[in-house]
């Protein structure tokens, strides 16, 4: 197809631009001259029409790809209105996936499946007592993922988790809300950020869940902290006084929340 245009081109180009017959014998020369300006005209225009549809495709795939995306995050605009996430996270996490959808869609795409992750569990948190820690801490590491977005550099996270209590079950959304309690009052409050520590492990007769966060308690973060009066009142009427809740500061910089639960046995037996 390439040498049958290319033919027909030159064709073109010599009926319209003739050879002169030359006297002094350069007919050829000047045959040779054309050919090769005619081919260097032809590649140019064949480059060029390769590139505009090459760009257009791009550009059209990018579209409907960007449609999409803008689609599945009105999907989830309608699914925040029943979840029981805090709300300012829902609306900062939206803005980033909104941002990373011009930006990077590959990662708006995993964050747009990280916040459905969360959605989904936090509107079944209702039709469920307790879930196994796993479960929980996956959603805790999807939230964590979509707000190292927005803080960047600024968050710093790791775990240090016993995988034997992997299958304690524990109230499912509590996790999540002191690592929510965490960004809200320690980690946003400073210029710099700061890491949060998330630890399950066993102690002696007792499963202990801590997160340590880079922060101040103040007395308001302590008795009126999101979802903090909550917490302590799912553990009384689910596991009465076996079960206990505090949060002290243990350093300078240095927050930590921590949950005692009883150790359910029949988790322990694989």
């Amino acid at each position: 197809l390439f040498s049958f245009l290319y033919g027909l081109f030159i064709t073109g180009f010599n009926r319209i631009l003739p050879i002169e017959s030359n006297p002094r014998g350069y007919g050829f020369l000047n045959y040779a001259v054309r050919v090769a300006f005619g081919a260097f005209l032809f590649l140019f225009i064949w480059n060029s029409i390769y590139f505009i549809y090459y760009y257009v495709s791009k550009s059209r795939k990018e579209l409907l790809e960007r449609l999409r995306l803008e689609t599945l995050v009105k999907e989830l605009e309608l699914k925040t209105i029943k979840a029981h996430i805090n709300p300012h996270f829902i609306f900062n996490a939206l803005n980033s996936i909104r941002a990373l959808v011009d930006e990077n869609p590959g990662r708006a795409r995993t964050a747009i499946t990280e916040l459905s992750n969360i959605l989904r569990s936090s509107m079944k948190a209702d039709m469920q007592e307790t879930t196994p820690l796993e479960r929980e801490l996956n959603i805790v590491k999807d939230y964590l993922a979509l707000e190292q977005i927005r803080f960047e550099h600024r968050l710093q996270v790791s775990y240090d988790i016993d995988e034997d209590t992997l299958d304690q079950p524990i109230p499912p959304m509590m996790l999540q809300t002191l690592v929510e309690n965490a960004i809200k009052h320690g980690i946003s409050k400073h210029v710099d950020g700061g890491t949060i520590h998330v630890i399950s492990d066993f102690k002696a007769d007792h499963h202990e869940i801590i997160v340590r966060n880079t922060g101040v308690l103040t007395a308001t973060t302590s008795t009126d902290g999101f979802g903090l009066s909550s917490t302590r009142n799912r553990l009384k009427i689910l596991f009465g006084e076996a079960a206990s809740f505090s949060i002290q500061d243990i350093g300078a910089q240095t927050v930590e929340a921590k949950i005692i639960l009883p150790i359910q046995l029949h988790s322990l037996i694989k």
